[in-house]
């Protein structure tokens, strides 16, 4: 078939969830024999080629700085890749039998939904997230309104829908979707066997972006009270963002440079070193589409703490005190219980992981979500849930 990606960000040119999802999906296309384009916008040198193999990468717009400098989207970006994904797909939309888009930054969604009359191909929209009404208001204020409005039309325009989580496939039939969402369940791409835990460290791990929603400072805050609980815990903390000054500056004020390392951006093959060896993965956020590091964390055979919040489906990756505990807030005093409840469950709790892991790895499996995208290409274009109209 041939298949148009469009998405405006290339793994590794940006770094995330959503970036590897879509390198993943689109050399495991090329690799079956699909003819695959990438519609993106310019995250690389213009004297650079990004090599992807058997996959035709098409910059639709030029390089954009897609953030401000507190971790929120800007807005221009995804209005002029909206644009060039309108014009190309305006011109070149019937080479295309499948065009698979992101919801967001939405308008490259509206744009392909515009023109799929004169293409004649079938749509398909992957959620990661879908925002709830107090959360827009939260992220633009007074234009949060206006956001939710442009969601909820894109939730409404005929499509073939994923979620990767139950959460968001909820909220994406409240917002008007027509049909149920397909949930794929499954985006880790490592080794699917049963994992050998190492003995507990004397640390815990944190593993992400530094913005608000990762709450990384109520980690730091917890540390003091656990401390009291587990003496000698010490915090290893990986990932950049905007919050990373906030993040050194509590360990300062709170003289804790002793027991918390702030260690930057690091490789995968350090991140997933560090898991190994840690009591637990801390993951204080607010808002999780999937909580990928969860899973990387019980490859390992090291439980999670998550902490239970509206927009967190993270959560659905945690059965409690099996693979770790779900925190009821991130208030120092509840995630340190959260963690000395790790601390005293022993290696009775690594063992449970590692149990928990291999039965849950194919299911969880990068594999499994691309079998079954691949299976309904072959049936979309028959699909009335994406008829064109």
């Amino acid at each position: 078939m041939r298949i148009c990606l469009v998405y405006d960000c290339l793994f590794p040119h940006t770094v995330g969830g959503a970036e590897r999802w879509y390198r993943n999906l689109a050399e495991r296309l090329a690799a079956d024999g699909h003819e695959v384009t990438y519609l993106t916008l310019r995250q690389w040198e213009r004297s650079e080629r990004p090599d992807v193999p058997g996959v035709r990468v098409i910059a639709v717009g030029p390089r954009l700085g897609l953030y401000t400098r507190d971790g929120r989207r800007r807005i221009a970006p995804p209005l002029v890749f909206g644009a060039g994904v309108l014009a190309h797909l305006a011109r070149h939309g019937r080479r295309y039998d499948v065009v698979h888009t992101a919801s967001f930054p939405y308008f490259s969604l509206l744009a392909a939904a515009a023109v799929r009359r004169r293409g004649g191909y079938a749509l398909v929209v992957d959620w990661h997230e879908v925002w709830s009404a107090e959360y827009w208001n939260e992220y633009l204020g007074r234009a949060g309104a206006i956001g939710h409005r442009v969601q909820r039309r894109c939730a409404r325009v005929p499509q073939l829908a994923f979620c990767f989580s139950r959460l968001h496939a909820a909220r994406l039939v409240g917002e008007g979707l027509r049909g149920e969402p397909t949930v794929l369940e499954g985006e880790y791409a490592g080794g699917l066997e049963r994992p050998v835990p190492a003995p507990a460290g004397d640390n815990v791990v944190f593993a992400g972006r530094h913005i608000p929603e990762k709450r990384v400072p109520a980690l730091v805050d917890a540390m003091p009270v656990v401390r009291e609980q587990v003496p000698g815990l010490r915090l290893d903390v990986y990932g950049d963002g905007p919050d990373r000054d906030l993040v050194e500056r509590r360990v300062g004020e709170l003289g804790l440079g002793g027991a918390v390392t702030v260690h930057g951006f690091a490789d995968a093959d350090e991140v997933q070193r560090a898991l190994r060896g840690a009591l637990c993965m801390v993951l204080p956020s607010s808002r999780e589409g999937y909580g990928m590091v969860v899973v990387e964390a019980a490859a390992a055979g090291t439980p999670s703490v998550v902490v239970a919040a509206p927009d967190n489906a993270a959560v659905e990756l945690v059965d409690e005190g099996e693979n770790g505990f779900v925190a009821p807030s991130a208030r120092p005093a509840d995630l340190a219980g959260a963690i000395a409840r790790v601390h005293a469950a022993g290696p009775a709790l690594r063992d449970s992981t590692a149990e928990w892991f291999g039965r849950n790895a194919r299911r969880l499996s990068l594999a499994s979500s691309l079998d079954r995208v691949a299976e309904a290409y072959a049936t979309s274009r028959n699909s009335a849930s994406i008829e064109v109209r």
